[in-house]
């Protein structure tokens, strides 16, 4: 059987855990630093499995040394932004914690390929490449799934098509500049833009570019966690089954769509190793422009971490 070690048990560690034990393809590992709270959560996931017929293992532990030999390592530590908190200090405090749990990990895992959920998305994906050393295949960011996702939903309320039917594509950064590409999105084939009116398609865009918000208003003590929890799970089936599954994922970039030596959301094949190629699709001036101002804005926070902390 695989193994999977999720580091940081709360609401997303511990849904994902939830979705990968359903799927029954590894066993599993919650790592957290609160004494007693990933046992728990753990024994209380294995206590379900003869319920619904399921033969993985879950463990839960503070100590790392329960990852060894983890095939794949999810990073969902970190804290949330708190208020008046600013944007540097969430990004000192959470780069120290994701960058402790990708080097506890390797130490025990040195094959792992790490996933990482943590925010601000894009940059601590870089930050776990620059302190691990690890090549770029083995370093991927989960977002743009979860945004592809959400506007999926969108356009099914919409609809009232199944989500089935309904293939969108979110590149950019996990923020307020992600790209929602509706030329190339469509329902069975049809493109979005021909068959929605402008003004809905908008309106859809916008609430997918603003989801993340939607829900911390809604909840007010919290962020979603199933949507970004199964986007995790099923990024690790497509690795560990070696699928060569094309989702949106955010990668280092190395010249691909103009980029150097940053993390951002884009198209990516996923399977054995992590990620095998990115797919470069053909932008029109529209989109290159969002893609280019969702770029500067990666760039930024990418810049910040570098005066906070050393790489």
């Amino acid at each position: 059987m695989n193994k999977i070690s999720i580091i940081g048990a709360g609401m997303t560690g511990a849904t994902t855990a939830h979705w990968l034990a359903e799927r029954e393809f590894a066993d599993i590992v919650l790592v957290d630093v609160v004494e007693g709270m990933p046992q728990g959560k753990a024994l209380d996931l294995l206590e379900a499995m003869p319920i619904i017929g399921k033969d993985a293992e879950i463990v839960g532990s503070n100590d790392y040394a329960a990852t060894k030999g983890s095939d794949i390592v999810i990073i969902t530590a970190g804290i949330a932004r708190k208020p008046g908190m600013s944007r540097d200090d969430l990004l000192k405090t959470n780069a120290g914690i994701v960058g402790t749990a990708a080097l506890e990990s390797l130490k025990y895992s040195p094959d792992t390929i790490i996933i990482v959920l943590t925010n601000p998305l894009d940059t601590m994906a870089y930050l776990t490449m620059k302190k691990t050393g690890l090549p770029r295949e083995r370093v991927i960011g989960q977002a743009g799934i979860l945004d592809s996702a959400r506007m999926r939903a969108f356009v099914a309320l919409e609809t009232g098509v199944s989500v089935e039917n309904i293939d969108c594509y979110v590149l950019g950064g996990h923020g307020d500049e992600m790209v929602p590409l509706t030329r190339h999105s469509n329902i069975a084939g049809v493109p979005l833009r021909d068959y929605l009116p402008a003004d809905k398609l908008e309106a859809i865009v916008n609430r997918t570019r603003k989801g993340g918000g939607e829900i911390v208003n809604l909840l007010k003590t919290g962020s979603a966690y199933y949507a970004p929890a199964a986007a995790c799970a099923q990024m690790a089936e497509a690795i560990l089954k070696d699928k060569n599954l094309i989702v949106p994922c955010a990668a280092y970039m190395q010249g691909e769509y103009g980029l150097n030596d940053m993390y951002f959301g884009v198209p990516v094949m996923l399977g054995a190793g992590g990620m095998k190629k990115i797919v470069e699709y053909n932008l029109d001036d529209d989109e290159k422009a969002m893609f280019n101002k969702s770029a500067d804005s990666v760039k930024e926070t990418h810049e910040a971490l570098k005066n906070v902390v050393e790489l």
